[in-house]
């Protein structure tokens, strides 16, 4: 079985992102210097013959695949096509070149919109493909599916050792606080700061936010009525802040760098043997080559599930707290965080997505790892992010 050492070349896609910048500090941390990362102008993962040359130059060990084309209900509903197409391209590019350049390991990062809308709530990794997708999401979510059928499908084939983790809810520094395309969390907290400021005549704070992330191109420059006009569009105005839905939807979320460390440890730590819990996967399906990578002759197992092993499923890993709140219980601490003494109002006449989405931790717990930062604290530590990027 392959191990990761030190010294490995291990390449972060998505590096700049929520998760990878976070993995990409993680690995530092430990020790881990040999770490290759691209941006998107630098490298287009959609673009096949890109992703071909990068992977013959760089030959990495190992891939953390933490890219993805990403968004929120209001962008998941707009494009449809984009977030199935695109996602699907980036996970068939990197899957078919890690094969093909003998990448020791690879950490799929997924989410846990995979889940049917009505799942047994807390959802285990055996509830995939039991019922319905919720709709506003249906594209990402059979994207996601589909890179975790290639881990566990390669994995039977070749004998790889490919791993797949779901993250619920992530936040934390580098979030997306752009509001056309954020997340609930960032999208709220900025929301209800910027209400804050109109409240409190700081259009100077008002322009730095809006130089920094431009609403529908209207930056800092524009006039006092122009500014207004469009963050009205999004439930901003003076005090008050309008978000979509009633409020009760329940969320679990989990910290960026929890979710960073949960992936490196299974990263470097677990392998496809320990998930399906039989030891002799390993003698299985890996051949005796020298230096820890695949035998590309052997044979064993290819053409599916391994009769002796049984079927071999829903191999992929939960991450997250198991521990969940209402979106309005939510709001109250990003106002207690921001400071707003303002009105919150939710408009029921939107949609509210997922009725609840909590998962059970249960595997991740089993494999030595549980989360540390709680959501009280995390939302404060958003928060004072946020604020400091504005002086960047």
């Amino acid at each position: 079985m392959a191990v990761l050492d030190k010294n490995s070349k291990i390449y972060v896609a998505g590096h700049h992102g929520l998760v990878g910048s976070a993995i990409w500090n993680n690995l530092k941390s430990r020790g881990y210097n040999n770490l290759v990362g691209r941006t998107h102008k630098e490298l287009d993962l959609t673009d096949q013959n890109s992703v071909k040359k990068f992977f013959d130059e760089e030959r990495p060990d190992a891939v953390v695949l933490a890219a993805a084309f990403v968004g929120g209900i209001m962008a998941n509903s707009l494009y449809r096509a984009d977030f199935m197409m695109m996602n699907m391209k980036i996970q068939c590019n990197v899957f078919s070149e890690a094969y093909a350049h003998n990448v020791k390991k690879f950490l799929f990062l997924g989410s846990t919109c995979i889940y049917p809308k009505n799942a047994p709530q807390p959802m285990k990794e055996d509830a995939l493909l039991t019922s319905e997708l919720e709709y506003t999401n249906e594209e990402y979510a059979i994207a996601k599916i589909a890179g975790l059928k290639m881990c566990e499908s390669y994995n039977l084939q070749y004998g790889t050792n490919y791993l797949a983790v779901m993250p619920t809810n992530l936040y934390g520094p580098n979030d997306n606080f752009h509001l056309e395309n954020s997340h609930v969390m960032p999208a709220m907290m900025r929301k209800i700061y910027l209400a804050k400021l109109i409240h409190d005549n700081d259009w100077n704070s008002i322009k730095v936010d809006m130089d920094k992330r431009p609403v529908e191109g209207i930056n800092g420059n524009a006039s006092q009525d122009e500014i207004l006009k469009v963050l009205a569009k999004y439930g901003i105005e003076n005090n008050k802040v309008t978000l979509w839905g009633t409020g009760k939807p329940l969320r679990e979320f989990l910290w960026s760098e929890d979710m960073a460390d949960a992936s490196v440890h299974v990263l470097l730590n677990v392998n496809f043997s320990d998930i399906i819990g039989i030891e002799k996967y390993s003698s299985v399906h890996y051949g005796a080559s020298v230096d820890g990578a695949v035998d590309r002759n052997h044979s064993a197992g290819r053409g599916g599930a391994i009769p002796k092993l049984g079927e071999i499923r829903n191999c992929h890993i939960n991450v997250g707290t198991g521990k969940e709140l209402t979106i309005r219980e939510l709001s109250e601490l990003v106002v207690k965080a921001v400071g707003f003494e303002g009105e919150v109002v939710f408009d029921a006449s939107k949609p509210d997505g997922t009725p609840r989405k909590l998962i059970d931790v249960s595997k991740l717990h089993s494999l030595g790892w549980t989360h540390k930062v709680e959501i009280d604290e995390g939302v404060q530590k958003l928060f004072d992010w946020y604020k400091e990027s504005l002086k960047a």
